[in-house]
């Protein structure tokens, strides 16, 4: 039966819910808590992003072969919610904790537990989002489950955007270091509970042909080849990576943003939090959609989209406060439409590898999706704190004017950028409701 119910959808967006209070949180304030927190330089923090992105390329592919050859009870990925829910928890807190050491100290220390933190957030995350593409074997209904898993997520990212800084004040009455550390506590036990939900209302009902008997080395190697030569799965990594490039700058760049462009630091939370919710509503939107045209026809109007309103942001004035929130509500809109279609997108082109290569190695695909997914937020994060330092930033002081072209850049031509590249990616992508392979 391809039809999920809307319990189940709702407890397998629950687990992005859990996933986004990292994902959020790394995104809209690691950069600041690492620069303006812990103290360390803007470069090293951008040095930093992109190194461990490169740690990935090697533990994704393990991951998604891993989960590729799991067997319980329980199916091939659901495990791994209850295995790593904890560990997760633990290290975002340690992620966001400041021990009292010199330059060189703190750096390694955020080189180990970022490093740490990602490996667990891939051995959750590469399971948890193949789940998704063997609840039901309908396109359609992938789109739909992926739409509530965003609507939550952006949920999660509200949740975590409106309070983090407010749970800073709470528990560190002006220490920020406490009030970072405490926080991250109060996030982490509700990131843990969400995820166990998710395990418990959803349900493994494709069942996914058995992997090569091939050595596990060999094997992974194997589906690995077969995922880079498949055409339409590359059009959407390229994609990915683009488009969370984007994000990436975007989010770091959002309280630099509203602190020094706009002049109205009190705002930050509004600004981060209304775009969440812009988010739930961009995702519930696309559930809707979907059931009316090509998701492949809206995926290219929403790269319009994309590029059109952050390209007005590009052109607000710094005393135009309230326009620029408005526009900020519809960028994420309009990009939270776009997000759950992108991600549907993943099991459709395992189906169609599997006609033309022969493989179907579901984790494997969102592995390799999920690494150009974090591959593209560390180039982001890099180019961010790169940028950032070329302009001229420095923390907690007025801006000079370069480092003010600096931010706005950031903060909007780099999606009006991307959004170009993902509307030209589109045009080659050919798996639309009615495609029908003819190889």
């Amino acid at each position: 039966m391809d039809k999920v119910s809307l319990k189940e959808k709702f407890g397998y967006g629950l687990g992005d819910t859990a996933s986004n209070i990292v994902f959020q949180v790394v995104i809209g304030f690691l950069l600041y808590f690492y620069t303006d927190v812990f103290g360390i330089e803007a470069a090293a923090v951008g040095t930093l992003f992109l190194v461990v992105r490169l740690f990935d390329a090697v533990t994704d592919p393990i991951m998604g072969a891993l989960a590729d050859r799991t067997q319980t009870k329980w199916g091939k990925y659901r495990p791994y919610l209850l295995w790593f829910c904890i560990p997760y928890g633990i290290l975002a807190v340690l992620a966001f904790t400041t021990p009292d050491l010199n330059q060189s100290g703190k750096l390694i220390y955020a080189y180990l537990t970022y490093t740490l933190l990602m490996m667990v957030y891939t051995a959750i995350n590469i399971p948890y989002s193949a789940l998704g593409g063997v609840m039901t074997a309908s396109p359609t209904e992938r789109a739909s489950v992926q739409s509530w898993r965003f609507a939550l997520a952006m949920a999660g990212g509200a949740i975590v955007t409106s309070s983090v800084l407010p749970l800073v004040e709470f528990f560190g009455q002006g220490d920020q270091q406490k009030g970072f550390q405490w926080a991250m506590i109060v996030l982490s036990i509700f990131a843990i509970l969400c995820f166990i939900a998710c395990f418990w209302l959803t349900k493994e009902r494709v069942n996914m042909p058995r992997t090569n008997s091939k050595s596990f080395v060999s094997g992974a190697w194997s589906d690995f080849a077969k995922m880079l030569q498949n055409d339409q799965w590359r059009i959407i990594a390229i994609i990915s990576i683009f488009l969370l490039i984007s994000v990436a700058m975007r989010g770091a760049t959002t309280p630099f943003y509203v602190r020094y462009y706009l002049q109205e630091e009190s705002l930050i939370t509004l600004f981060m939090a209304s775009g969440m919710l812009a988010g739930v509503a961009g995702a519930l939107c696309a559930n809707w959609l979907i059931r009316k045209m090509c998701k492949v026809a809206l995926m290219k109007a929403c790269a319009l989209g994309i590029m059109l309103t952050n390209g007005v942001l590009f052109f607000i004035p710094p005393n135009a406060v309230e326009l620029a929130l408005v526009f900020t509500i519809l960028a994420n809109f309009v990009h939270m439409v776009f997000t759950p279609l992108l991600f549907s997108t993943v099991p459709d082109t395992v189906d169609y590898g599997m006609k033309k290569l022969g493989q179907s190695a579901m984790a494997m695909a969102f592995s390799g999706h999920l690494l150009m997914i974090k591959l593209g937020i560390a180039l982001g994060g890099a180019f961010t704190g790169w940028i950032l330092a070329y302009s001229g930033y420095q923390a907690n002081v007025v801006q000079s004017e370069t480092a003010l072209a600096g931010i706005l850049f950031l903060y909007s031509l780099s999606s009006v950028i991307a959004g170009l590249i993902v509307f030209i990616c589109m045009q080659y992508y050919k798996l639309t409701q009615d495609f029908k392979e003819t190889a």
